[in-house]
């Protein structure tokens, strides 16, 4: 999708700067022709030789570059990239922006850009919620800079919470959203779209429950796409730790039960998404204390099955959607299961993955799907859950297309 954009990416001085490289390449994996410059204090972290040959490019670094000023390069790079990029964007590189200070290179060309600047953020938790930095965010925001994280997580210096940076992946879907706002094709424009996203959690007593590792992130990019291409989208998530998404309608739910309610109730839809990873099982009696040890072995416990959402949606009489769809997540024999799964459930199609240990599908970046029909089986290559969420609502499209000629 970046095929021939140009991204001027402004690496700075922060532990989280190797991950710059990895961008580098995810960028230019979609097209992209990407040109770095790196603060003084950024080639403590990673070199410029590093940068140069990921980006096939020259790695600019010194404002007082006599060859390079003769042509008044500050103004040449900044005005002729399509998008400006600052990662990592360290605590002192955003006050320079905020309060347009120009000392070096770097700050000179954000200075003097008349392009959209995208930031990710990287620092100390405690220095991003500084008063300072607060005030800063403020004022960027508000001068129309754009942010992609950060997220929650371990720090370098051992602490824990926000300041982390995006991951690269999160980055390059950030890029593509900024450079192609407005432009999506509206194709799902007049249709409803439900969708589940997340795990459920199902309770034992009032501190356990049973759940699985879904992190939901597939989920709510399904919710995104389908809600770039026009639809309506109503999001039903299970317990995630994903800020609810602009523009959308989100129903949050905690178990099986709630999320069938929910489904059911979102109805009549166009198009019905069964992404959730739903527990198959719950406890036949949930305790009304905290189940504790008696010294005779753990405690019996009673599992039911919990109601198969996808199948019900799928076997309706009365408004069932012109398109159902489920996921089988998988850790052997994913084509195979995935076939079995879409007779069994008797829905249009499934989209089948897999989740074996050493996958990293399960809370990660990327997924690698088949999408299994009655007629064919699509393999899509190992991508962002965005571009996967891209591409199932675009063949969602193609098949409603289909059914209505």
């Amino acid at each position: 999708m970046l095929t021939n954009k140009r991204i001027l990416l402004i690496i700075g001085g922060g532990v989280a700067a190797f991950k710059s490289l990895d961008l580098i390449r995810r960028l230019r994996e979609r097209g992209a022709n990407v040109t770095v410059c790196m603060t003084s204090a950024a080639s403590q972290f990673v070199t410029p030789l590093s940068a140069a040959s990921l980006s096939g490019n020259q790695v600019y670094s010194d404002l007082f570059s006599l060859t390079d000023e003769a042509a008044m390069g500050h103004i040449q790079l900044s005005r002729a990239a399509d998008l400006l990029v600052v990662a990592p964007a360290t605590a002192d590189l955003m006050s320079k922006m905020a309060n347009g200070l120009a000392n070096d290179l770097a700050s000179t060309l954000l200075l003097a850009t008349d392009k959209k600047v995208l930031v990710a953020p990287a620092m100390n938790v405690r220095m991003w919620t500084h008063r300072a930095t607060t005030r800063n965010v403020a004022q960027l925001r508000e001068d129309g800079v754009l942010f992609v994280g950060p997220d929650d997580g371990d720090m370098a210096c051992g602490e824990y919470g926000p300041g982390r940076m995006a991951e690269p992946l999160q980055i390059v879907d950030a890029v593509e959203a900024v450079l192609f706002a407005g432009t999506a094709e509206q194709f799902l424009a007049g249709k409803r779209v439900v969708i589940t996203s997340g795990p459920t959690h199902e309770p034992i007593d009032p501190v356990r429950y049973i759940a699985n590792r879904s992190s939901g992130r597939q989920g709510h990019a399904l919710a995104t796409a389908a809600k770039d291409a026009g639809a309506e989208v109503v999001l039903i998530s299970g317990p995630v730790n994903i800020p609810d998404l602009a523009g959308l309608k989100t129903i949050k739910v905690e178990t099986a039960k709630q999320m069938q309610a929910a489904v059911e109730a979102a109805l009549p839809a166009d198009i019905f998404i069964s992404a959730a990873a739903v527990a198959d099982w719950r406890v036949d009696t949930q305790a009304s204390q905290k189940v504790k040890k008696s010294g005779d072995g753990p405690p019996s416990l009673v599992l039911i099955e919990n109601p198969d959402i996808l199948a019900g949606i799928a076997g309706r009489k009365v408004q069932r959607p012109s398109l159902v769809v489920g996921f089988a997540a998988e850790t052997e024999k994913v084509i195979e299961y995935g076939q079995a799964k879409l007779a069994r459930k008797r829905c249009d199609m499934i989209v089948a993955n897999d989740v074996s240990p050493g996958s990293g599908v399960m809370g990660g970046q990327e997924n690698s799907v088949h999408l299994i029909t009655a007629s064919a089986i699509e393999s899509l290559p190992k991508q962002s859950k965005a571009a996967v969420a891209t591409a199932i609502i675009r063949r969602c499209n193609a098949m409603l297309e289909e059914k209505q000629s």
